[in-house]
């Protein structure tokens, strides 16, 4: 295979983008951060809005609770960036303060979405994500659609079709550890032929208009579908606003699973 070798002549900025990605790569390896891009991109405001603004005093990614929950240094730093655990009560802390102001980001998919991610990929596991749902109604929290295109685009993923032997390791590991184990790759460090660095491609967050939800201590099956039905509707009316503003075509459009 032949390797190419990165310039010599790279200009400053772009030596301090890599050193900013390769800390990035470490959160993810090291600390298994699931949600570090989401993250990322809100924290250094890399996005473009789709609203007029966003008015919030506290922005909380919601990561895997062992996580959160683990005494050590792992802890401690992804909980400096704001990420709290993603269980139920968490959560439920979040969007219940009085004062308000508070946004908790989830990554509805998970880790099963991990596995389906590569290039040109637009399969979301939201099909029978109702979970935040039921929250959102429970305590009254609006919900706001946000989609990252380019995302799926850092990175190349081994081929693992659902049923193959791979994908059924995949799933097992993540059934034991609560993470997925994507085998990804893309570029290194002074090359551009192998590695875990991503790829340079630019990430665009648009982010829909909020929902707003009737507050239902006991939402019904009926109140959990129609709100569910709703924000898929208003997903898809989102990327198909947006997606030929970021090269995509009219043959392409989201699936949920």
């Amino acid at each position: 295979m032949k390797i190419e070798f990165a310039p010599l002549n790279i200009p400053l900025r772009r030596r301090l983008q890599t050193a900013a990605v390769l800390q990035w790569i470490f959160s993810f390896l090291a600390l298994g951060v699931l949600t570090c891009l989401s993250l990322t991109c809100l924290s250094l405001r890399c996005v473009d809005l789709s609203v007029s603004h966003l008015s919030v005093s506290q922005t909380s990614p919601a990561d895997a609770a062992v996580l959160v929950q683990s005494p050590s240094l792992s802890r401690d730093y992804i909980m400096c960036g704001g990420l709290v655990s993603s269980c139920k009560s968490s959560l439920s802390y979040l969007v219940s303060r009085p004062e308000g102001g508070n946004v908790a980001v989830i990554a509805v998919g998970g880790a099963p979405e991990a596995l389906d991610a590569r290039p040109g990929a637009l399969t979301l596991q939201l099909q029978n994500r109702k979970g935040f749902i039921k929250m959102a109604l429970k305590h009254g929290a609006q919900l706001v659609p946000v989609f990252s295109f380019g995302e799926n685009e850092l990175f190349d993923q081994m081929e693992n079709p659902t049923g193959s032997p791979l994908r059924t390791l995949q799933n097992r590991l993540q059934s034991i550890m609560g993470v997925a184990m994507p085998l990804f790759h893309a570029r290194g460090v002074f090359q551009y032929s192998f590695g875990l660095m991503p790829y340079r491609k630019s990430i665009h967050t648009v982010v829909g208009k909020p929902i707003s939800v009737a507050q239902t201590p006991s939402p019904s099956n009926e109140d959990i579908e129609s709100l569910h039905t709703l924000y898929l509707q208003s997903l898809t009316d989102l990327f198909e606003q947006h997606k030929h503003t970021y090269g995509l075509s009219d043959d392409q459009h989201l699936t949920f699973i």
